[in-house]
């Protein structure tokens, strides 16, 4: 280890006084700023700087708005990178740790380095690092094993993106860490898309009281990362922009549409478009640009609390819950692309849009719960309220009840002091989804379960109930008749919540495969210059198994437009394991054999479906099939399945 530090030393040396040059001048800039203007030496393994607990409590609550909106963020990119050792973590303007997800695998060198709460990750203290120097350059990047400064951060790639507000003012910085021995691009990317993700969100999230414009130059475009929104006052005057809104309109600068009318924008009033929003049922319209003429499709929404635009042509009279667009079509209708099952659930969900019926829904992690769930709220009577969901397997037991039910100022030590509302008061008169019902904490159930009876919230503290009027959809990957079974989920509950069931499948089982996977490539496709997929590539895709399901092809179509070379996505730029020439992957990892005749590989197919559709339970699998257990482990082994929970064939 001393002769590794001394050799980093001296390449640090001999780059700064020109004997070797490096590829990235950024690199060289910071390693002279940590040289020059902090005095740092690359082989000093001083401790890492650390703030006290008030400093980082004072420090969190400063920029709690966005670190409530980031932890989101963060979670969902953790859950993306899971298992594959890193950390994902959020600074502040002064490179304090703010929040930090890690890896299990990575704790042991996070906690060498420094990579902790509290920690501060600036250059002056860190030297070159991912946090630390994208503070400076302001531009998402990379910095690599012996790209840092310091000798004992040498194992780290960081990947790190700023956070801006409306004004272009930095905010935080995103990063993912971990010890990968390459420097991972798609992770920058992936990276990069979330801290966009929160910069949007943040952005909604200031002007919540203020008439919001979102838009884009494709109707699909509108809700994801690449959506323009814009701020109005109620006069229809621009308050804020955000980037994307800058770029498509030609403005380089917020300072150049604050103050301006929307009529100088777009060619439309405020109020006209209000009213056509809410005659549209709230799904992208076209509008045009005031100065060149340009298309673009958008949803105008109104502030909290405002009562709602009626249209001119519908006033006197209320609309039915199932009334369709203006293309005559719903949210709903856009999730079908040719698979028979997914028609039957659509079907079944337009039946119960105006009637007082939960929603189950169930299905494997990423096949688009929470898609079909937003889709049922925009095709219904609810769809100018409000959107609420909650994930309960993701917020920490000692937070959900507070979450869900909110909290009277002063409810327990570190409560706001203006409380809280909860997510099911803030539901009220819209929609509240709770996906992942089946990890709800047993003691809280009881608590829901009153709610939906008696159609009040008690927030903790409080003594006085408040009356709400919201629609329930769940939804859970689990078996909730076997969490009843084991005592884990309430009878009553499930009872109540289960009024229709819909089951989604899993993308491997999907017949619109091939048609879902296009409109997805088409969606997350936001470049100017529109890429499109050759043959070979697409049959790849299909053929590939998919375990993550929409949510992992999704991710996989970002990466794959991010890192595409040319116009054409081709296997080249599919990831190895999709497009490598492998026989095509299923969820346990294994292969089948070469020698398996044509009656033998559907028998494996079948058998996988079996046990994936059980959760790889083998005591349920050999009932059903009438067998032994013994029986079928031989049948495993013979057609070389292996379960990915154990191994059973060593």
């Amino acid at each position: 280890m001393p002769d590794l530090i001394s050799t980093h030393a001296k390449f640090i040396h001999s780059v700064l006084k020109g004997a070797v040059k490096l590829d990235d001048d950024r690199i060289t800039r910071s390693w002279k700023r940590c040289l020059d203007d902090y005095r740092l030496d690359p082989a000093n393994p001083q401790d890492p700087v650390v703030v006290d607990r008030s400093e980082l409590l004072e420090r969190q609550e400063r920029v709690s708005e966005v670190l409530s909106i980031a932890k989101i963020e963060m979670a969902n990119l953790y859950q993306q990178l899971a298992g594959s050792g890193y950390a994902i973590m959020l600074t502040d303007v002064d490179g304090v740790l703010l929040n930090y997800f890690g890896d299990p695998e990575f704790t042991h060198t996070a906690s060498k380095t420094g990579l902790m709460m509290g920690a501060v990750w600036s250059e002056q203290y860190q030297g070159t690092n991912g946090m630390g120097t994208c503070l400076l350059e302001k531009k998402p990047l990379i910095i690599h094993h012996r790209e840092h400064f310091l000798a004992r951060n040498i194992g780290l790639t960081c990947s790190a993106a700023p956070i801006f507000d409306h004004d272009g003012k930095l905010l935080a910085v995103l990063d993912a860490s971990g010890e990968s021995r390459l420097a991972q691009q798609h992770t920058l990317v992936l990276v990069n898309m979330s801290a966009q993700m929160i910069e949007n969100r943040v952005f909604l999230s200031n002007f919540g009281r203020d008439f919001i414009l979102r838009f884009h130059s494709r109707p699909e475009f509108v809700g994801t990362l690449g959506e323009g929104a814009i701020a109005f006052t109620d006069c229809g005057r621009v308050m804020a922009a955000n980037h994307s809104a800058l770029f498509q309109l030609g403005y380089s600068s917020p300072r150049d549409v604050c103050g301006k009318d929307i009529g100088e924008l777009f060619s439309i009033s405020l109020q006209s478009l209000l009213e056509l929003s809410a005659l549209n049922s709230f799904r992208p319209m076209p509008i045009f640009e005031a100065r060149r003429g340009g298309r673009f499709f958008a949803v105008a929404q109104q502030p909290e609390g405002v009562k709602p635009v009626v249209p001119a042509a519908a006033r006197g009279q209320r609309k039915s819950a199932s009334s369709l667009s203006l293309t005559g079509t719903s949210p709903l209708d856009e999730l079908e692309y040719g698979d028979p099952l997914m028609q039957r659930n659509i079907s079944a969900a337009k039946r119960v849009l105006s009637r007082e019926v939960a929603v189950l829904i169930y299905g494997e992690t990423g096949a688009g719960k929470e898609v079909f769930a937003k889709a049922l709220h925009y095709s219904s009577n609810r769809a100018d309220k409000q959107f609420v969901a909650i994930n309960c397997a993701s917020i920490p037991e000692t937070l959900i009840e507070s979450e869900l039910f909110g909290y009277k100022a002063g409810a327990f030590t570190g409560a706001s002091r203006e409380g809280q509302r909860g997510k099911i008061f803030q539901a009220n008169g819209g929609t509240l989804f709770l996906d992942e019902i089946g990890d709800m904490p047993i003691q809280l159930q009881a608590r829901l379960l009153r709610v939906l009876e008696e159609r009040e919230v008690l927030p903790l503290g409080s003594e006085i109930p408040v009356k709400v009027d919201i629609k329930l959809i769940s939804a859970t990957h689990c078996n909730l008749t076997e969490k009843i079974i084991k005592g884990e989920f309430r009878q009553d509950l499930y009872y109540r919540l289960n009024g229709l069931s819909l089951s989604l499948p899993p993308l491997r089982e999907r017949a619109d495969k091939r048609n879902l996977i296009k409109n997805i490539l088409l969606t997350e496709n936001t470049d100017h210059h529109k890429a499109e997929i050759d043959n070979q590539a697409l049959e790849a895709l299909e053929r590939y198994h998919w375990p993550g399901n929409i949510r992992q092809l999704r991710n996989v179509l970002r990466t794959v437009l991010a890192l595409r070379e040319g116009d054409v996505i081709t296997i080249k730029d599919l990831p190895q394991e999709i497009g490598g020439g492998q026989t095509p992957s299923h969820e346990d990892g294994s292969k089948p054999p070469v020698a398996l005749n044509p009656l033998e590989s559907a028998e494996r197919d079948a058998l996988i479906r079996e046990l994936e559709s059980n959760h790889w339970n083998i005591t349920n699998v050999a009932r059903q099939l009438k067998i032994s257990r013994n029986t079928l482990y031989r049948k495993m082994q013979r057609l070389n399945i292996k379960d990915p929970n154990k191994d059973i064939l060593d």
